[in-house]
């Protein structure tokens, strides 16, 4: 079992004339982390439950930072997803939401053993936070805005061995040679359609960075100010990509039903690729596209991770902070697209 100091961190926002703030605690009890938000501002709020938020339990993603007194970490086992929060923002089905009167409050329990795997490091005392500090705000009209978090890490003693209660391996089996699963033949078209357009995207993106190793419009839009560096990031990036053709992934079509996701991976396993609801409503190419949906997912395999969703996010976080762009998998995705 575990033992806990309680982690507290306030979310700060000014919303009109009226203040709002969230507080968060985290209770540890065996495997599972129970996140307890509370709304302890003056007004309303209506928060994203983004899948890599601590506000969603709909997927095993990264939303907690653990690491032990030396320093380190369970090795991640969960998935990475791409979501739009402008779909859902628009949405009238509340469950995408999470609503707080002044004063209210929710509990939400994550299962560690879903997304960590703590054998290599085994028991000991582990500081947990959560990993995003940014949640998303959405008002009445379905406009998107921040809420910094202030954090302070809680600790837990694990007294436990954690070699086999804290790992729930996947049994899905897996091949190297292009399959599907549960896809039927009018999706199976479609994916081809988008295979070849991705491949098509990354291999003129990959070229495009070689024949230009100075800065441009296209790049500066997506991966911020030019160096060197970040130049070579990103093209390493693409190369790596193109490393594992899209023709040779394996696509399920059957598992995820998460209706603002596009689709999902488990980004140590670069085999298979989970389509969503999202994949099928868009378009082959363009801003968005199923084509670019599987440039992001495959992204995760050359080392990207989600820091903000969108498009307009994206190219807010190349002006802000372009050493987090050249991180992001929406980047990689809007640069090849290049709509």
């Amino acid at each position: 079992m575990f033992s806990a100091r309680a982690a507290l961190f306030a979310l700060i926002a000014a919303t009109s004339a009226s203040a709002a703030g969230i507080s968060v605690n985290l209770n540890l009890l065996n495997i599972l982390v129970t996140g307890i938000v509370v709304n302890i501002g003056d007004t309303r709020v209506k928060l994203l439950n983004e899948p890599n938020s601590l506000l969603s339990t709909k997927f095993p993603t990264d939303v907690f930072s653990i690491t032990n007194s030396e320093g380190h970490a369970p090795a991640f086992t969960g998935v990475k997803v791409k979501y739009s929060p402008e779909r859902a923002a628009k949405s009238n089905d509340d469950s995408v939401f999470t609503i707080l009167e002044p004063g209210e409050s929710i509990s939400l329990k994550h299962n560690l053993a879903s997304a960590y795997n703590f054998s290599s490091i085994g028991q000991g005392l582990f500081t947990i936070k959560p990993s995003r500090t940014v949640f998303t705000l959405v008002d009445d009209d379905g406009n998107l805005s921040s809420i910094q978090a202030e954090v302070q890490d809680a600790t837990s003693t694990i007294i436990t061995t954690l070699a086999d209660i804290l790992h729930i391996p996947r049994t899905t089996g897996f091949s190297k040679r292009a399959s599907y699963i549960g896809c039927s033949s009018s999706q199976q078209g479609l994916i081809d359609e988008a295979t070849a357009a991705a491949q098509g995207y990354v291999e003129e993106s990959s070229s495009y960075l070689n024949s230009n190793p100075l800065s441009t419009d296209r790049f500066a839009t997506w991966f911020g100010t030019y160096t060197d560096a970040r130049h070579s990031t990103v093209a390493s990036h693409y190369s790596n990509m193109l490393d594992n053709p899209y023709s040779q992934y394996t696509y399920d079509c059957s598992t995820c039903s998460e209706a603002y996701a596009y689709a999902y991976v488990h980004p140590d396993d670069d085999t298979t690729i989970y389509l969503c609801p999202a994949f099928w409503e868009t378009t082959t190419t363009g801003s968005d596209s199923r084509a670019g949906t599987l440039i992001h997912e495959s992204s995760y395999f050359a080392g990207t991770d989600d820091v903000v969703y969108g498009t307009s996010g994206a190219a807010k976080l190349a002006s802000s902070n372009p050493d987090s762009a050249v991180n992001n998998a929406d980047n990689y995705e809007y640069f090849a697209e290049n709509a």
